[in-house]
């Protein structure tokens, strides 16, 4: 965690920049995250952004839901300083500077968002975990949304994802970069799961 914490505080002013060019359509999967959220638009609702970067998911949210409450969290200080700018206009926003993997939840929301983050934990073990506090901490109807990095099926579908994520990134940053920068970064920082094994530990902790 400390050298995720580095890089997103190094990347912090750069971010939403940086991120359309790595993100295969980020744009859509921000939409898609917020549109699954089922309350009335102008529900009071509790919200938690876990992992907020520069809080462009935070500030859709309150976008459309005027009336709710949001806390967004993240480990670096840089990310929560570009997240308190987006969201200046929504009085009823909270920061929390700390590892979401440390946090003691001290009450239940409506809403648990996190968007490219919770694959940061190491271990399919600290995975399961996590999402069984998320469960414990949500309220009734209340909804968890992860938009998140997910593992090849196997090592077939691995390496096609990989050459795919490449190709996209390719768009806009060179090979080189590619090939010295974030493909070692995503091996150094990153720990993503099958996403059929994810739901199916989700089924079992009781979503």
């Amino acid at each position: 965690m400390d050298k995720i914490k580095e890089h997103f505080e190094t990347e912090a002013k750069e971010f939403d920049e940086i991120i359309i060019k790595l993100i295969p359509y980020y744009e859509q999967m921000v939409d898609s995250l917020v549109s699954s959220i089922h309350f009335n638009d102008n529900a009071h609702i509790r919200v938690i952004d876990l992992g907020c970067g520069t809080g462009t998911i935070a500030k859709k949210i309150s976008d459309r839901y005027t009336n709710s409450t949001i806390v967004c969290l993240d480990i670096a200080s840089n990310m929560i300083e570009m997240a308190q700018l987006k969201l200046a206009g929504h009085p009823k926003t909270e920061f929390i500077n700390d590892d979401f993997s440390k946090i003691n939840f001290t009450e239940k929301f409506d809403v648990v968002v996190s968007s490219l983050a919770l694959h940061h934990l190491e271990t399919d073990k600290q995975k399961k975990e996590f999402y069984k506090r998320i469960f414990d901490n949500l309220k009734t109807n209340g909804i968890f949304i992860n938009a998140d990095v997910v593992l090849g099926s196997s090592d077939y579908w691995q390496d096609l994802y990989m050459q795919k994520w490449i190709k996209y990134m390719n768009k806009s940053v060179s090979i080189e970069e590619i090939q010295t920068n974030w493909i070692p970064k995503y091996e150094l920082e990153d720990r993503p799961a099958i996403l059929i094994d994810q739901i199916q530990w989700l089924k079992e902790i009781g979503f």
